[in-house]
């Protein structure tokens, strides 16, 4: 579904996915960056206590002058003024506008990395009356990160946790260990009920976060069952790898899946073996 003018936003249909509302404080803004790596579009984020004149926008998105203009149009709309932008990460399709953005609003832009007012795990950054905790999640990237909405028992989890499909462990930035513990983080958050559902980054929310985690876990062990295998049959390339372990995947994205195939030989501690090493157990 294309993202509908801001000035007509309503909540999201179940057919598809698209801008509009998924909570009292919450709503998405997609980008018009459709693809098969972003899926319908990136999900910009707007969050809002009711009544409140400060909203707090995650991931700005890609330069599209005309999505962030969708964006302001739509918080100017509830009566507020962007107080504050955070990124979730520093790939293009989340944060190329974001200098852009915050000249516009004149508002800080939050994140974890070089050039930025960085935040820390743990951390409460509030707009106002709107409360938002950071949850450092590295994995996908060395500098992801999540924010939780207590409000609402929500997780914005940026590339982390999609809302269809998983995720790129983007090697060599992104690490498949990190990637790990940060689910297993998400999980515990879940288990205790802090977490009961995952605004993503791309795709549709996601309901029930436990089982999505849980997915993700078993998804993950899988993969690297299969890449162990693939080892054992005598491919050596990640490339090799690539064909024979994502051989289901479209072409048009196993470029990512070596991304991924190499953060899981890395894991694995496997070099090829002109490098004369194996995989240590």
């Amino acid at each position: 579904m294309a993202p509908s003018s801001v000035g007509r936003v309503t909540t999201t249909e179940a057919a598809g996915w698209g801008s509009g509302a998924v909570s009292e404080r919450a709503y998405c803004v997609l980008a018009p960056n459709p693809g098969p790596m972003t899926l319908e579009g990136t999900n910009t984020w707007v969050l809002l206590e009711p009544g409140s004149t400060e909203a707090i926008v995650i991931d700005p998105g890609p330069l599209n002058l005309e999505h962030l203009e969708q964006v302001l149009r739509f918080v100017e709309e509830k009566g507020a003024r962007v107080a504050l932008t955070l990124l979730t990460h520093h790939h293009q399709d989340h944060a190329e506008a974001a200098e852009h953005f915050g000249a516009q609003t004149a508002a800080p832009v939050r994140a974890i990395g070089t050039g930025h007012d960085d935040l820390t795990d743990g951390e409460t950054v509030t707009a106002g009356g709107l409360d938002v905790t950071v949850v450092t999640t590295p994995g996908h990237t060395a500098d992801s990160v999540s924010f939780l909405l207590p409000a609402e028992s929500a997780l914005l989890t940026g590339d982390t946790v999609l809302g269809r499909g998983t995720t790129v462990v983007a090697w060599p930035d992104g690490e498949l260990a990190a990637y790990l513990d940060s689910l297993e983080r998400i999980e515990r958050l879940a288990a205790s009920g802090k977490t009961a559902r995952i605004l993503p980054g791309h795709g549709p929310l996601v309901p029930d976060a436990k089982a999505t985690v849980d997915f993700y876990r078993q998804h993950r062990a899988e993969r690297l069952d299969e890449v162990r295998a693939a080892l054992e049959a005598g491919d050596t390339e990640p490339r090799q790898i690539v064909e024979r372990v994502y051989w289901d995947v479209p072409k048009v994205v196993w470029p990512y899946a070596e991304l991924s195939v190499r953060a899981q030989l890395d894991y694995l501690r496997y070099r090829p073996p002109e490098a004369g090493r194996n995989v240590k157990k």
